[in-house]
């Protein structure tokens, strides 16, 4: 058969292998391009994970001044060159508490690869005598055992021994506690400024008692009302200034007469005179 059926059952496979090509390429060329980015996106991963990519370049520290950065890299779990992924800034937190001077740390990622950390200091407040001299912060915490190093002129809290400190410490931290409020109230009374404090006495059956200034005026302030007894202290510090007297023990323990103020004058030669005054 030579007429026109016969030519079109020629056309008829040529057709056919046409549109199996054509779907064939509609399928592939998305597959194809899917391949592409798998394997680019391998490719990258490979670069940034086993690579130096995203290698820690920098650890940056921010609020520093008792600590060094070469104190708190020797004790970070990460280092320089570590994977920036694969650094847990918790543990790296964690760690960095434990030096002594840092009360709080906060640890973030960033780029190009490094860590910027942020550190805030404890301030140390007093120090305090427990068979050994330490400091103890704002808050009542001890903190370090005192070095010649940190180069601190503070007032010495004595009264607790360490017996105490380590078996009964529920019970003695209140009074540190107290010892700290009183230092608090002395500065913003601004007798800080007359005479600063250089120790503070605890005693379980008379009180407190500090020394202060530079001739060692002696206070005893016995137990409670601490605001009052300030305030009262304040006057009769201001009334001897005026009258251009210096006071060697000051007595505001008066049980009986808690308004009074017992006051043992300097003499010429560190001799004292009795004297009260309300």
């Amino acid at each position: 058969m030579r007429g026109p059926n016969r030519r079109r059952m020629d056309r008829v496979p040529g057709e056919r292998r046409r549109r199996v090509a054509g779907a064939a390429a509609r399928v592939l060329r998305p597959l194809a391009g899917a391949a592409a980015i798998a394997a680019a996106a391998l490719l990258a991963w490979r670069l940034a994970v086993e690579g130096d990519l995203l290698r820690i370049r920098e650890i940056r520290f921010d609020g520093l001044s008792r600590a060094t950065p070469e104190e708190l890299l020797e004790i970070s779990p990460v280092q320089r060159g570590d994977h920036l992924l694969g650094c847990d800034t918790g543990l790296v937190e964690a760690a960095l508490r434990r030096h002594p001077w840092i009360a709080a740390v906060e640890v973030q990622r960033g780029l190009p690869p490094a860590l910027a950390v942020t550190v805030v200091e404890r301030r140390a407040a007093a120090l305090v005598d427990l068979g050994g001299l330490y400091l103890v912060d704002e808050k009542g915490e001890v903190f370090k055992r005192a070095a010649p190093g940190d180069g601190l002129d503070l007032p010495v809290i004595t009264g607790i021994g360490r017996e105490a400190w380590v078996e009964s410490r529920v019970e003695v931290e209140p009074l540190l506690s107290a010892a700290l409020a009183l230092l608090a109230r002395w500065a913003e009374r601004g007798l800080d400024r007359r005479a600063p404090v250089s120790e503070i006495h605890l005693d379980p059956d008379y009180g407190t008692t500090l020394w202060a200034g530079d001739d060692g005026l002696e206070v005893r302030l016995g137990h409670g009302d601490l605001p009052e007894k300030l305030l009262r202290l304040e006057r009769v510090l201001s009334a001897l200034e005026a009258e251009g007297r210096r006071a060697q023990v000051l007595h505001l323990d008066n049980r009986r007469r808690p308004d009074w103020v017992a006051v043992r004058l300097a003499g010429r030669r560190g001799e004292g005179d009795g004297h009260e005054r309300r």
